[in-house]
């Protein structure tokens, strides 16, 4: 019954919609998310069940401790998230498309009913991404299609857990489910950076504390140079993206082939001195192992996911990490205007950096 009423909403929540384009994402998600509900069983039957393979019962009492810790140490609204499981046959969940204009690091937005305007969208089935992407491509856009391993209904539904979960390392599992967690805290219309900067901090400072409990040093230490890549790799591309944003500013003073060989420049650039940060590390980094090939989306996509993590990042710092405090000062922040939230936002990564 009470699957029944989840997929009644689901159904309440396009039906306003219409279009031949619209009404065919909306159907394969719709498809996707209530498939993926029918699935599954609750955690503690796939426990105690004969069958299970035992390291999957492992993965799952581990992720039913870190959901406790969640809800005990991070303030998170847990209720009965992550209280069933689904088996996939995969590693991923969805797949989701960025598009960007060639010349421009602004990622193209996709409006949907009650959660706003977001610059990714997502699909099921690979094939459906790749239809649309083919569309922005005979329009010159930059995409990238990456493969997610979760995602937050932020709060409509009671998310499962999953195989995208059970087929990370036991540090990344508890970290994806503390960001998608965060997501149900709070939630800004069109504003993609701050939302999932904001998650991307929960998740490392709850890691942090998760592996501190667990007294797991090497955890922790994977954790931390991790994070060094990624704080490394952001300096690289804000760097980076600060270069081409001059280069796409005086599009109308330069023909194309000359614009794209600058960018071409900047980005091969930008390929080398990963790699050689790579080299210093032992997994591989946010963009994967070299040789990679970037682009206007993936750069746009990274600075989604990290561009104001740092400021969250100091912002629990200073309330000492007392997270019910800190979320109150989010969603106070959340309220002002973009440009304002952005200053401030710009201030509490300058202090963060300051006290490296």
């Amino acid at each position: 019954m009470r699957q029944l009423s989840q997929i009644y909403l689901l159904l309440l929540l396009v039906t306003p919609l219409s279009g031949c384009t619209t009404i065919g994402y909306y159907g394969q998600a719709i498809g996707g998310h209530v498939s993926l509900m029918m699935k599954a069983r609750p955690i503690h039957q796939v426990i105690t069940a004969p069958e299970t393979d035992p390291e999957l019962r492992r993965q799952l009492e581990l992720a039913a401790q870190a959901r406790a810790f969640a809800a005990q140490e991070l303030a998170l609204p847990v209720d009965d998230v992550f209280s069933e499981y689904v088996a996939l046959g995969r590693p991923w969940v969805v797949v989701n498309l960025v598009a960007v204009p060639e010349f421009s690091l602004t990622p193209h937005q996709w409006c949907y009913p009650f959660v706003g305007c977001q610059s990714y969208r997502g699909y099921f089935r690979l094939a459906d991404a790749r239809q649309e992407q083919k569309a922005f491509h005979e329009r010159d856009y930059d995409t990238f299609i990456g493969a997610v391993t979760a995602y937050s209904t932020l709060g409509w539904f009671d998310d499962p857990l999953h195989t995208g979960f059970t087929s990370l390392a036991d540090d990344r599992m508890v970290a994806l489910m503390f960001h998608e967690l965060a997501h149900r805290v709070l939630y800004i219309n069109g504003d993609t950076a701050f939302n999932e900067s904001f998650a991307t901090a929960v998740e490392l400072e709850g890691l942090r504390l998760w592996l501190q409990q667990q007294g797991a040093p090497e955890g922790f230490e994977r954790a931390l140079a991790r994070l060094q890549h990624r704080q490394q790799t952001l300096a690289l591309v804000d760097a980076t993206s600060e270069q081409l944003q001059q280069l796409y500013a005086s599009q109308n003073q330069m023909d194309k082939s000359m614009l794209r060989a600058h960018k071409a420049q900047l980005l091969d650039e930008l390929a080398r001195n990963y790699a050689n940060l790579a080299g210093q590390y032992e997994e591989p980094g946010p963009f994967g192992p070299p040789p990679v090939q970037l682009n206007n989306a993936q750069l746009a996509l990274f600075r989604q996911y990290n561009q104001h993590v740092p400021a969250f990042r100091q912002m629990l710092k200073e309330l000492n990490y007392r997270f019910h405090d800190f979320y109150r000062a989010v969603e106070e922040l959340s309220r002002q205007p973009a440009d304002s939230r952005s200053a401030q936002l710009k201030l509490l990564s300058e202090r963060f950096v300051e006290n490296l």
